[in-house]
């Protein structure tokens, strides 16, 4: 029989909140401004992928349940499709989603990840921008991390904070 303590790490504290990878940035940008370039296919095509990598059919319906798909190109031909579904989705401010679920939220096979961004306004007109991806276990943060996390997510946010000088 298992103990009070053991139920407890199973739940809101559990272990699967452990296995976080943050990104945090200041952008010279309002989070009306980097909303329209998350959610305006044209736009995202632009930076969401780290160069030469990039994204092609796009699709975005941000509410919960709306899809979030895409295909990501790599420089020697790789094809590596995404399709998630949001979780939420708060204009200007915050959205989330995840590879977990469909749109009409049956398990999706096998999850890698739950990733959020959070966008909160500066008094100067910059915004704190950050983005997380949240792992089901040690394994699989690793694997994302290894494959760079860090760096990629790093580059996307860079390209992005460039597009957002012309858009």
């Amino acid at each position: 029989m298992a103990k009070d303590t053991d139920i407890n790490l199973c739940h809101a504290d559990g272990a699967a909140h452990q296995h976080v990878l943050t990104l945090t940035r200041v952008l010279d940008a309002t989070p009306e401004r980097i909303w329209k370039a998350w959610m305006t296919p044209e736009l995202l095509q632009q930076w969401f992928a780290p160069k030469p990598w990039r994204i092609s059919d796009v699709q975005l319906d941000p509410r919960p349940g709306g899809v979030f798909n895409f295909v990501m190109h790599g420089p020697d031909g790789e094809r590596f499709p995404s399709n998630g579904i949001f979780l939420e989705a708060i204009p200007n401010r915050r959205w989330i989603t995840t590879d977990a679920l469909t749109p009409d939220w049956r398990p999706a096979g096998q999850p890698f990840m739950v990733g959020s961004v959070e966008l909160t306004p500066r008094e100067d007109g910059r915004t704190d921008y950050v983005a997380t991806a949240r792992h089901w276990n040690a394994e699989t943060m690793k694997q994302h991390e290894a494959m760079g996390f860090h760096e990629g997510w790093g580059a996307c946010a860079d390209q992005l904070a460039e597009l957002l000088k012309t858009h």
